[in-house]
């Protein structure tokens, strides 16, 4: 029963680790990886030094910064909340609408967003009749891409992701919350001092795993977002690669900037499970 996931990862995740060679070469399809010349860390010295090393860097770190600081915490609320509910018929309602866009394409996603966040869209004519505002290009305007990627973020991801919490409360024993009743406390300590050191555990592997993706703040849904107006604070080193390795035809050089990437996301897991062994019980390995 494991072997066709097994087979999967060394096909499709180990097996494309042999082309990383091509990083430290100048990559030619016509000579392939054995024929084309080495030239060691030339294409990582050429990142490191162009204009857009940092931009890309910074608007990586705080892009995955923000959504780990405001989406992921969005999960974790919205169960607790729907774990307090008591009518089941409501309880389901919610659930229902905030699992449904997760299952939205994210091309339609982001269509949503040029629709409604447009000059002449619904959400520009609401601040103009309320505030007499002037109307404002969001999608275009470099300072409002942050605030718009995360938040449309957690409106796709917060019903999907507070499954799982809510699968982890599930688990804990009813006899705690009797036991807290007698004592006197009432639902909300019950919530501080039960069902959150309940689902623990499962919020620090989680919370491992999206610390071993910092670096990958999908990409996707910046490339159907961002455009030469945004690049100042949407352009990522993920959209970087896309332009020169996928648009420019710069295999080597994009390959070396998505190793050093992925350096740097494997530096981040080992460091976070490492703490996370040290002040917890729970860990990854």
């Amino acid at each position: 029963m494991v072997s066709p996931v097994v087979l999967y990862y060394i096909i499709f995740q180990y097996g494309p680790m042999y082309g990383l060679q091509i990083a430290f070469k100048d990559y030619s399809p016509a000579l392939g990886f054995s024929g084309s010349p080495w030239v060691g860390f030339d294409h990582f010295i050429e990142f490191f030094n162009s204009f857009f090393f940092w931009r890309l860097l910074v608007n990586t770190i705080l892009l995955s910064f923000y959504t780990l600081l405001f989406a992921f915490p969005a999960g974790i609320i919205l169960a607790l909340l729907l774990n307090e509910v008591r009518g089941r018929i409501f309880k389901r309602t919610v659930q229902t609408i905030t699992y449904m866009p997760h299952f939205v394409s994210l091309v339609v996603i982001v269509g949503i967003l040029f629709d409604f966040l447009a000059r002449d869209g619904v959400v520009n004519d609401i601040l103009v009749f309320l505030f007499g505002m002037e109307p404002i290009a969001f999608m275009r305007e470099a300072e409002w891409f942050r605030t718009l990627f995360v938040g449309s973020d957690i409106w796709q991801n917060v019903g999907w992701s507070s499954i799982i919490f809510l699968a982890a409360m599930s688990n804990i024993d009813p006899s705690l919350y009797e036991a807290a009743k007698m004592d006197g406390a009432g639902r909300f300590k019950q919530m501080f001092h039960i069902t959150l050191p309940g689902i623990m555990p499962t919020v620090v592997i989680l919370l491992i795993l999206l610390i071993g993706k910092f670096m990958t703040v999908g990409e996707e849904k910046i490339l159907l977002m961002y455009n030469p107006t945004t690049y100042e604070t949407a352009d990522v080193i993920g959209t970087y690669v896309y332009r020169k390795g996928i648009l420019e035809s710069n295999f080597s050089f994009s390959a070396a900037v998505g190793l050093f990437k992925a350096m740097i996301a494997f530096t981040l897991l080992v460091i976070a499970n490492g703490i996370a062994r040290k002040v917890s019980d729970t860990k990854l390995w």
